[in-house]
């Protein structure tokens, strides 16, 4: 199953977000075994994996450099996601900064420590609500028009965001928190399909374990039912785990029916 982000790159719907390869808690500092994180990263890629999320946050910084000291060269067809907006001082301090300067700073930082010469896909981490939401979009669309950027993202963003920077540039993805337990961004998601533009849930297995006696409720079935939930989703589950890993794999395999899509939804709800 894949889906052509930007209309022009075909990434499998199995991604791996690589937040959690930080140092914990709060996912702040260099992940502690930096060997054992890049055999993961490369295990994921061998597993079929190619598209990767990263942010400036995580860390800051150390983990797109893990990223880029594991991964390149980079095989052809791996996309490389990663966002600025956010900055992170301290594990519990956590603030938006969209100003177009930072913005610009963070973007070639993170072109310089995942060794490329352009991003992917780059995403406006969260809107900041002391910089006009325009200019925050408009400075990552100076810079794909610079060819930093190839494709622009939001993340933490409503419908009415979404259709704002889609006046600006071409907006590519769109990265909120979305899971079988919590359903509110479901306008969103399907906003996002009718226009082509894929959508990254974050938290997809609501950061905490499902029921054991619900239906299909391991893992891979909760990220079996984004997967069936919508043809633009692309899940980006984070582990550091290489069991949890194959795991996550796997779920791009398992194939729900109507009837156990529809099953898991009620029992869920």
């Amino acid at each position: 199953m894949t889906f052509p982000l930007g209309g022009d790159l075909p990434v499998n719907r199995v991604g791996y977000g690589a937040m959690r390869l930080c140092a914990q808690p709060g996912n702040f500092g260099r992940f502690p075994d930096w060997e054992a994180g890049k055999r993961l990263l490369r295990r994921a890629v061998e597993l079929g994996v190619n598209f990767i999320d990263t942010a400036h946050a995580y860390g800051p910084s150390c983990n797109e450099e893990l990223i880029g000291e594991a991964l390149t060269p980079y095989p052809a067809g791996l996309v490389i996601a990663t966002k600025g907006g956010v900055e992170k001082t301290a594990p519990d301090k956590v603030f938006p900064d969209g100003r177009p300067e930072t913005i610009r700073r963070r973007c070639e930082e993170s072109l310089r420590l995942l060794r490329v010469q352009r991003i992917d896909l780059y995403q406006l981490h969260r809107p900041d609500p002391n910089v006009p939401f325009a200019d925050s979009v408009g400075a990552i669309a100076e810079l794909r028009l610079e060819g930093k950027v190839r494709h622009v993202g939001l993340s933490n963003v409503t419908v009415a965001q979404i259709e704002e920077a889609r006046g600006i540039v071409p907006i590519a993805s769109v990265q909120n928190r979305y899971n079988l337990l919590e359903r509110a961004d479901d306008p969103a998601v399907d906003y996002c399909a009718v226009h082509g533009i894929a959508y990254l849930p974050w938290g997809p297995l609501a950061a905490k374990p499902f029921a054991p006696d619900a239906p299909l409720a391991r893992t891979h079935g909760a990220l079996a039912w984004l997967l069936r939930r919508s043809p633009n989703i692309i899940v980006i589950p984070g582990t550091t785990s290489l069991a949890h890993l194959e795991e996550n794999v796997r779920a791009g395999r398992l194939m729900l029916s109507d009837e156990e899509f529809a099953a898991i939804s009620a029992n869920n709800a």
